[in-house]
């Protein structure tokens, strides 16, 4: 079992940073693809970014360049830097974790954390 407690979510003006982080409880983090997906209103959850086990990355296309995810495996702990905002990268941002351990796969979700870009 992992559980997974994202944090770093708040306002923001159109053009500014922030960080996100989330972090795992539970042993084997290191062997989990991570990611970041978010949901605006209205709208369907959608992969923002995700990184393997590997250190492996894969970003929306829309959003390559302005956020980068990155893990520390002795953190256990998965991070997503979003600069040059945009009021359209408003949402709630959730932290996954899967792996699939044959026959077993497994997929674990944060609560989410509010990201609102606004002036």
């Amino acid at each position: 079992q992992v559980q997974l407690v994202e944090s770093g979510g708040g306002l923001v003006q159109p053009g500014g940073s922030q960080r996100l982080s989330c972090a795992a409880s539970g042993s084997s983090f290191s062997s989990y693809t991570m990611g970041w997906y978010r949901q605006a209103p209205g709208k369907q959850r959608e992969l923002v970014a995700a990184i393997t086990s590997g250190g492996t990355t894969n970003y929306a296309d829309a959003l390559k360049g302005r956020f980068t995810i990155s893990r520390d495996n002795a953190k256990n702990t998965v991070y997503l830097q979003m600069n040059s905002l945009r009021p359209e990268d408003t949402a709630v941002y959730y932290c996954n974790a899967k792996r699939t351990i044959v026959p077993k796969y497994q997929d674990y979700w944060g609560q989410g954390t509010q990201v609102t870009v606004s002036a």
